[in-house]
């Protein structure tokens, strides 16, 4: 039984019926899900709130709202991920995610259901445009045959991973969730338990001074919950999931998972198999850097490790950076 019925956006319905039976069963991506007759989108505070006929659906793409430690990856607010729909007649429905991996896998997931609707803002494509035609002046014109087979080479790889996207991205999660959990204090974490508890604490004894007419107690109440949420949602607090042992275990889980599926004669180490990865390896070669495919690999890394916080990038080369650096940090670039 649904208890919040998803609410209608846009002209086009469908029986409410379906909507609520879809809602409970359609792929989820964080807050949202993707059904076979609508997408099913957030509220700022209710989970697949609304839904949208996938045929309604005009241009979706992703939004990245950042705040002064956003290239950094510092504080808890670095950068806030949306989900941006327009629809009918420029409608548009914007979804605030914790998670850019969900956004991403929300709209490649989309993408192949309706291949034909643009997955970049207007200004975006613009900007895409220009950016592929200072692209192509970079690349050589022509190849030699050895260049050329290393890049159909390394496209057939990136095919086999694009196929079947779910293990790279759980790979390169699992990569960012362990870098990120190695370098943080593991004080933090149990500071930021028992200042949960001691919310909790305080809002139970807002609770009790309330009922005893004590007017006080709603800002007890209200101080103990502002700490509940502000931590919980922060991905600090010590949990089943969050810690060395399960972390470390979904590492070595995602490496086992990628070398099973691709087996041994990947052009890139299992630890290393991700799209991104290969495209950057093809651009070397079409730039003539490189004429095989291990020499486009030992270029690639070479070109990572020069990429720190003190270098400026475009905003897309930012995002492939902190895709697939963790996954060469972890590794020492071997």
């Amino acid at each position: 039984m649904v208890i919040i019925k998803p609410k209608q956006l846009g002209k086009v319905s469908i029986p409410q019926q379906v909507a609520n039976e879809e809602k409970k069963t359609c792929q989820r991506f964080g807050p949202c899900g993707i059904g076979k007759e609508a997408i099913y989108l957030n509220s700022f505070y209710i989970e697949r709130r609304y839904y949208l006929p996938i045929k309604s659906v005009k241009r979706i793409f992703k939004r990245v709202a950042m705040s002064k430690g956003g290239f950094t990856g510092r504080g808890i607010f670095a950068s806030i991920p949306y989900l941006v729909v327009e629809y009918d007649n420029g409608q548009v429905k914007q979804c605030n995610f914790k998670r850019e991996d969900d956004v991403d896998m929300f709209l490649e997931r989309f993408s192949r259901i309706r291949p034909e609707v643009p997955l970049h803002s207007v200004e975006a494509e613009r900007k895409l445009k220009a950016k592929a035609e200072r692209e192509a002046a970079r690349y050589l014109k022509e190849l030699t045959p050895e260049a050329q087979a290393a890049w159909d080479e390394l496209e057939k790889a990136k095919t086999t991973l694009t196929n079947d996207p779910a293990r790279s991205n759980r790979l390169a999660r699992a990569a960012k969730n362990k870098r990120r959990n190695d370098q943080a204090n593991p004080t933090y974490k149990w500071v930021a338990l028992a200042i949960v508890l001691a919310g909790i604490l305080a809002a139970a004894y807002g609770v009790y001074t309330l009922v005893s007419h004590d007017r006080t107690g709603i800002y007890w109440t209200l101080l103990g919950l502002a700490a509940v949420f502000f931590f919980s949602g922060a991905h600090v607090l010590p949990t089943a999931r969050n810690n060395r042992k399960a972390i470390d275990g979904e590492w070595e889980a995602a490496k086992a998972a990628m070398a099973e599926a691709i087996g041994s004669d990947f052009p890139v180490p299992s630890q290393y198999a991700h799209p991104v990865v290969l495209e950057r390896m093809i651009r070397v070669i079409r730039e003539g850097r490189a004429q095989t495919v291990p020499q486009a690999f030992e270029v690639m890394k070479k070109d990572l490790k020069a990429l720190n916080s003190s270098v400026q990038v475009e905003q897309e080369e930012y995002d492939e950076v902190v895709l697939i650096k963790p996954l060469f940090l972890l590794c020492n670039y071997e």
